[in-house]
């Protein structure tokens, strides 16, 4: 034995027995089966935020604390945390809040687009106090029509949200759409405008809520399980596993390979990677499984996008004004890191337990003092500190910084890589903290669905063996396993929601008109004044352009890849969702 591992052992036997059991979890491991590092030291885990109702009677351990010693740049470094005059609790740097664990059954497939894919519901034009205290994107109306429909215009005059027959129905960037209505009994039927989403049947176990959704995505039914929690008032569902995998894994998925490794994926004459290929480039070789992880992360979620829009982007490609360097990759690597690391010390906890949403959630990443990276996972219009409101979507990264005061609605993030022309490099914008879950929930099942096909392709292709612990099959968690049954029609009644949420859509913009911003005169107008500018449509400009300068169109034709917008004095020709002929 020697003095490395001699010292983990006497560590072990000091330590009380709850930290013991992760401690000397990955030193067994190392003398069992030789990884080349144990896994990382659990991160401390901030208490639940209190409800939006009484914030003074129990401020959460998140936003009181504060750091007496510096953060290290090694796994084991630590820094000590003060938590409104309680105890203080030793936290790795590498641990820092990045959420959670997540995990997917035993033989997930490779292809599922983006593990369970959420929708976002867009940062409209809300300007509720983010990071600072920096506000940016107001304006707008909201119109109350005579069916009793509202329509929220933000403030480039472009739709926002509708609320008609029961229904939300919230806009993103070329003409993304989220359909959101609450059943009774709490159960949630959330689509969007291709009749994918899911279904989502509320349950107990042990007096604990989770909610059991079936989603339908691609042709593919699968369910994921998420806790409600409420951040300041801010109601988050935030992913709990399914699973968990054997603690030898985590420690050989958190630490480097021998050497570097080529991996063949298989990409090249996909249409997905051709579309997306000024964007992304996988790294050429890979020294860890993180780095792994990380292309693959990209990658199902730029496949899943692509598949969910093949027909209107067959024969193009994505552009790529700030593509993903090398720098932003290994942000997002550090992020995966994290991941593994707190996903490891959560599972010590057993498959009987339940995870703490206030912990593996956002709320964890919003009261740590670095900075951390989301990526989109649903295509978002979001105020912008450049004016108005820029569309980001699936694919593209964003910086969060410290900062965030704790009773926002909203952060402010800098856009480190984007496909669009409008949220450019540099830019800030405004995100809903509802959003940031949904995108840190994409991230933990992503990855969770990556660690398993990681762990059935070890030894595999170049990618080294795992010790024999390291691949012992997930154990399932006890909430999982008494779940309701999932939903048998999921995929007819997302499909007819859909359909229902096309018509009160039309119906309702229809009969509130133009929103601000699009096409109407100022007060010098109605006087004889300068009348107001033409309404011009040109090549290019998006169906909610469009939409913006002339209303809600009379009648669409459906062509599939192609779609006309039918006017009372023109049509309007959209190929691949922007402007291709003017009639």
């Amino acid at each position: 034995m020697n003095a490395v591992r001699f010292r983990n052992y006497v560590i072990c036997i000091l330590m009380n027995a709850a930290v013991a059991v992760l401690l000397c979890a990955p030193a067994a491991l190392n003398a069992a089966d030789k990884p080349k590092a144990p896994a990382p030291k659990p991160a401390a885990a901030p208490k639940p935020a209190p409800k939006a109702a009484a914030p003074h009677t129990s401020t959460p351990a998140a936003h009181t604390s504060t750091t007496t010693t510096p953060h290290t740049a090694t796994p084991g470094g630590t820094h000590t945390t003060t938590a409104a005059g309680t105890h203080t609790t030793a936290t790795p740097h590498t641990t820092t809040p990045a959420g959670t664990h997540t995990t997917t059954p035993a033989g997930a497939h490779t292809a599922t687009p983006a593990g369970g894919k959420t929708f976002g519901t867009g940062a409209g034009a809300k300007t509720t106090p983010a990071a600072g205290g920096k506000t940016f994107g107001g304006g707008g109306k909201t119109v109350t029509t005579k069916s009793g429909a509202q329509v929220h215009y933000n403030a480039s005059g472009k739709v926002a949200v509708v609320h008609a027959h029961g229904m939300d129905i919230h806009h993103g960037p070329g003409g993304a759409r989220t359909v959101v209505r609450t059943r009774p009994g709490g159960v949630t039927v959330v689509s969007n405008r291709y009749g994918h989403g899911y279904i989502g049947h509320p349950y107990r176990y042990h007096g604990v809520e989770y909610v059991h959704r079936t989603y339908y995505y691609n042709g593919r039914v699968y369910g994921r399980f998420y806790r409600p929690y409420t951040y300041w008032g801010v109601p988050l569902s935030v992913y709990s596993p399914g699973f968990y995998f054997a603690p030898a894994f985590y420690g050989w998925a958190y630490s480097p390979w021998a050497a570097p490794i080529a991996y063949p994926w298989g990409w090249a004459g996909n249409p997905w990677y051709g579309y997306y290929g000024a964007y992304f480039t996988p790294y050429p070789v890979y020294a860890s499984p993180a780095l792994w992880l990380t292309d693959y992360f990209v990658a199902q979620t730029l496949q899943a996008a692509y598949a969910e829009r093949a027909a209107e982007l067959a024969n193009q490609q994505a552009q790529a004004q700030a593509p993903l360097t090398p720098d932003v990759k290994n942000a997002i690597a550090e992020e995966v890191r994290r991941q593994i690391a707190l996903e490891n010390s959560e599972s010590a906890a057993g498959a009987a337990a339940t995870p703490d949403p206030g912990s593996s959630g956002v709320a964890r990443i919003l009261a740590d003092p670095t900075a951390h990276v989301f990526l989109v996972s649903a295509p978002l219009d979001v105020p912008s500190n450049a004016g108005g409101t820029c569309g980001i979507t699936e694919g593209d990264v964003l910086q969060l910084n410290p900062g965030t005061p704790a009773n926002s609605q909203t952060a402010n993030l800098i856009v480190m890589a984007s496909k669009g022309q409008d949220c450019l490099k540099g830019n800030t914008v405004q995100v809903n903290i509802s959003d940031l879950q949904d995108m840190q929930n994409h991230m933990r099942e992503t990855l969770d669905q990556g660690m398993n096909d990681l762990r059935a392709k070890q030894g595999q292709n170049g990618i080294p063996a795992a010790p024999a612990a390291a691949r012992a099959e997930p154990v399932k968690t006890e909430f999982a396993a008494i779940a309701p049954p999932p939903d048998p029609n999921v995929k007819t009644e997302l499909g007819d929601q859909t359909k229902e949420a096309d018509q009160a859509d039309r119906e309702a913009t229809n009969e509130a008109g133009p929103g601000p911003n699009a096409g109407t005169g100022g007060a010098g107008a109605a006087g004889g004044g300068t009348p107001p500018p033409p309404k011009t449509v040109t090549q290019g400009q998006t169906t909610d352009e469009v939409i913006a300068i002339l209303g809600q169109p009379k009648n669409i034709v459906d062509l599939g890849a192609k779609k006309i917008y039918v006017y009372s004095d023109l049509k309007i020709t959209f190929t691949g969702g922007k402007v291709s002929a003017v009639q």
